[in-house]
């Protein structure tokens, strides 16, 4: 415990000399100071247009498979099942049984690293590169992310969706 205390005491110390020492020297290098701000203005605007591109990217993409929300919900009141295909068939390459684990597999960590997907309420399987997926989401919105999710997973030729909307959020316009 004493240890402890001592490494403590002596490490608030060197902070206290370490934050002293910069304070230092940003008074003696106004001019650095300056920079340093326009560095993290220009690192934040280019952060916001990268995340804007992104955005803009995915919405391409679901778009051109036909996965946008008013798509989505005219699909779902002529049945439940919705089917996308890649534009190029992987062929032979799909039919390796380690290839459908790692896609789904991967498809599920795509749907844990997305906020509007929950891995645990979609089901994912896969065999032979055609991916089937199955549970609930929140919105249409949500059935073409993860249906534009696995499709774009390598291995995957095509994605089979039985995912209903929770609360049956097909009454809207």
């Amino acid at each position: 415990m004493r240890k402890f205390f001592n490494g403590l005491v002596i490490g608030i110390l060197f902070g206290v000399v370490g934050f002293w020492f910069v304070q230092i020297k940003v008074r003696q290098h106004p001019d650095a100071k300056q920079r340093f701000q326009n560095s993290v203005v220009l690192m934040h605007k280019s952060a916001s247009e990268t995340a804007g591109y992104f955005s803009d990217g995915f919405a391409a993409k679901l778009e051109a498979l036909d996965l946008l929300p008013r798509q989505i919900k005219e699909e779902m009141t002529h049945g439940d099942i919705i089917v996308r295909r890649k534009a190029h068939d992987t062929g032979e390459k799909a039919a390796n049984t380690a290839t459908d684990a790692h896609a789904a597999t991967a498809i599920r960590e795509n749907y844990a690293m997305d906020p509007n997907l929950s891995r645990w309420q979609i089901a994912v399987s896969c065999s032979k590169g055609h991916v089937a997926i199955s549970g609930m989401v929140s919105t249409p919105d949500d059935i073409g992310r993860a249906i534009a999710l696995a499709l774009e997973t390598d291995g995957v030729r095509d994605v089979t969706s039985t995912l209903q909307v929770k609360n049956d959020g097909l009454a809207g316009p």
